[in-house]
């Protein structure tokens, strides 16, 4: 069964590894990952330690988070392209995180970009 069968509901149900495997697969595939904006930018989380910038694997599952005080929020498509170029580099200078696919009751994983840009990256173009 490929992980492009699962439910929304089953996706919620995964744990933060695994939804961070799941994003993955999919921004691979798709050549794009997602996060939430309003009319000040990009929608900025925080935990005890790090400002985070939450991102998703597709429009669905980042919507999903736009309820309550972030309602007014839209998806935000990154190409993947643009994500490696001018967002990672941007992220680390700012000293910002990504939280994975995070769900109401779960932020997930919070790694730092380059991280997931490795993951990201096919393992013939990476950098040694």
């Amino acid at each position: 069964m490929s992980n492009k069968a699962k439910s929304v509901s089953e996706l919620m149900n995964l744990t933060p590894e695994g939804r961070y495997d799941y994003m993955v697969e999919q921004v691979k595939a798709e050549k794009t990952i997602w996060t939430l904006q309003d009319q000040d930018g990009c929608v900025m989380l925080t935990t005890e330690d790090e400002d985070c910038i939450p991102m998703w694997p597709s429009e669905e599952t980042a919507a999903l988070w736009a309820v309550d005080e972030w309602k007014e929020c839209e998806p935000l498509a990154i190409p993947l392209s643009e994500f490696q170029e001018r967002w990672v580099s941007g992220m680390e200078d700012d000293d910002l995180f990504i939280a994975v696919f995070p769900v109401q009751e779960d932020l997930g994983v919070v790694i730092p970009p380059y991280e997931v840009n490795e993951r990201l990256t096919p393992k013939s173009q990476a950098k040694h």
